[in-house]
């Protein structure tokens, strides 16, 4: 439920606090005062495209914040805080700020959220119904969409519309592999060639490293076997060899040491020296005898290594891109069979097909027993509408397969008894058709699962005693939803539990918009002047009272 609304140079208001309440409220006031402006911002901070013209001129932002209560939103407050946004608990709190250079910033509980998040937020909340919202009615598309929120199958409709994608992608294919056989076999030839030619190199990128660390080897034993040996001689196999000038210099230090005992440290120095230049040299001899002067081996290596340039060169790539060369082709020839095999391409398509008609059917199924339900809910409204012995229809028409099902609906209407069922936009003339708007807004407002409804002019060009029928309709409505209207009509602000007026005054030459609510003496001539236009007697003001009492 709204709890609260505020605006802050927003279009015609420089600053705005709302407080709002269970049940039924309106918001009137003279034409071209702003009570729309409330609407605009809501449906702003719920997520609508901002607009830099919704700035206050001379200011530099506007911003809307409002507040909800989310005791009864259960599955809003778990998307809250899936999405990282929860706040206090049963609490929401979002708000929107548009620079006046058209940038826009979000919020929800203190966070920086998209416009996107609060527009799916705002789904949980609020349903607005538009002053225009029944010129829409007239098309098929709003029509059947209207149907199918009623009938709970918007799930059922997005399941058909992906089933039948589904389908005509399979049948794309199968027409595809028909229409471009022989390309897709020419295709299918060069990639086997490529998978051939590589798979019998059998390579892989570490093995050209090692590979070619192993050529260096071959290529290079002499210079190695005659480096390692002449090493370990200068070692310890020659005359002035190190470890020999170092047993020098050991047996020196040794004499000394017997001199000075603080030479013993560096003496055992010089051995630990000497023993790891004995194991050095050892070490080196071991590498000698264990290299391999293979002119053959040599030779395969080279082999090896020319095969492997051949194909990079061929292909035109690095030796070590020729793997994942192999394995894109391998996949695209295993794509490009299953692509041209048309009898698993058929089959593949008529599981779809037979997918999607079971989809379909469910879907008219549930479209069609919502149909009766709701042929006789806006029938029923009709009567108390001023339309006695008229008649609607939500009329399911037999058509090809397609996105949205196997059948096309049009809303049908006898506006009158004795009249025969005609589509809506040959029957129905401007107020019948507004009439039948808000009838059906009414009833699906019913099914809404939004706490929040807000209706705006939807009873314009009513009035009379159909006014107080519109009035009573939205205020039973109000005893179970949080209700709030902008209205032109005394009979249905008479029945409001709550009443907001909005004004528009002038000041240093700026138009201005302000909101307050009306209680006792006040709200009395708010309906009085609605009632009587620019004089208002007693007369009025007696009648505007009487209307107030009978709520």
């Amino acid at each position: 439920m709204l709890i609260s609304l505020t605006l802050s140079d927003f279009v015609l208001v420089d600053h705005l606090e709302l407080d709002f309440h269970a049940g039924f409220s309106v918001l009137t006031g003279e034409t071209g005062a702003g009570k729309s402006i409330l609407l605009d911002a809501l449906s702003l901070v719920l997520g609508e495209r901002a607009d830099a013209g919704v700035v206050r001129d001379g200011t530099a932002r506007a911003e809307v914040a409002a507040e909800f209560d989310l005791e009864a939103l259960p599955q809003l407050a778990a998307w809250l805080e899936e999405n990282d946004l929860a706040g206090e608990a049963d609490i929401l709190l979002v708000r929107r700020v548009i620079e006046a250079n058209g940038r826009s910033r979000a919020f929800i509980n203190g966070r920086a959220a998209t416009a996107q998040q609060l527009k799916a937020a705002g789904e949980f909340l609020v349903d607005i119904h538009g002053q225009h919202a029944h010129y829409s009615l007239l098309k098929s598309a709003e029509q059947r969409r209207l149907l199918d929120a009623y009938a709970a199958a918007g799930a059922s409709a997005a399941d058909t519309a992906r089933a039948f994608k589904t389908w005509q992608e399979a049948r794309l294919r199968r027409v595809n592999a028909q229409e471009h056989a022989g390309e897709q076999e020419v295709e299918r030839e060069r990639l086997a060639w490529t998978v051939k030619e590589l798979g019998a190199l059998a390579f892989t990128s570490e093995a050209w490293g090692a590979l070619q660390e192993e050529h260096r080897r071959l290529a290079h034993a002499a210079d190695l076997l005659a480096g390692a040996q002449a090493a370990a001689a200068l070692l310890d196999d020659e005359d002035d060899c190190v470890l020999t000038r170092l047993r020098e210099v050991r047996g020196r230090l040794l004499d000394l040491a017997g001199i000075d005992a603080t030479l013993n440290e560096t003496q055992g120095m010089l051995e630990g020296a000497a023993d790891t230049l004995t194991e050095a040299a050892r070490e080196l001899r071991r590498y000698a005898e264990h290299i391999d002067l293979d002119p053959l081996a040599l030779t395969e290596a080279e082999a090896r290594i020319a095969a492997v340039q051949d194909a990079a060169r061929k292909f035109r790539l690095k030796p070590e891109e020729l793997p994942e060369h192999l394995a894109t082709a391998a996949a695209q020839l295993s794509q490009l069979g299953a692509a041209c095999d048309l009898e698993a391409l058929t089959r593949a398509e008529t599981e779809a097909e037979a997918s999607y008609l079971q989809q379909a059917t469910s879907l008219s199924c549930v479209r069609g027993e919502a149909a009766c339900r709701l042929n006789q809910a806006i029938s029923r409204a009709m009567q108390q509408l001023a339309m006695q012995g008229g008649a609607f229809e939500a009329g399911l028409i037999p058509g090809t397969p397609a996105v949205h099902g196997l059948e096309d609906v049009e809303f049908r209407v006898s506006p009158h008894a004795g009249q025969s069922l005609k589509p809506l936009a040959k029957t129905a003339s401007g107020g019948e058709l507004s009439r039948i708007g808000l009838g059906l807004q009414t009833v699906l407002a019913g099914v809404s699962g939004a706490p929040t409804l807000i209706f705006d002019e939807v009873d314009s060009g009513i009035g009379g005693g159909v006014a107080e029928i519109v009035g009573r309709l939205l205020a039973e409505l109000g005893q179970t939803r949080q209700v709030l209207c902008v209205t032109h009509l005394p009979q249905v602000a008479a029945r409001a539990a709550q009443h907001y007026q909005v004004s528009k005054s002038t000041q240093d030459g700026h138009a201005l918009s302000s909101v307050v609510r009306l209680e006792g003496e006040a709200r009395l001539e708010e309906i009085a002047r609605m009632l009587g236009g620019v004089t208002i007697t007693e007369a009025t003001r007696e009648h505007a009272g009487e209307m107030l009492r009978g709520r």
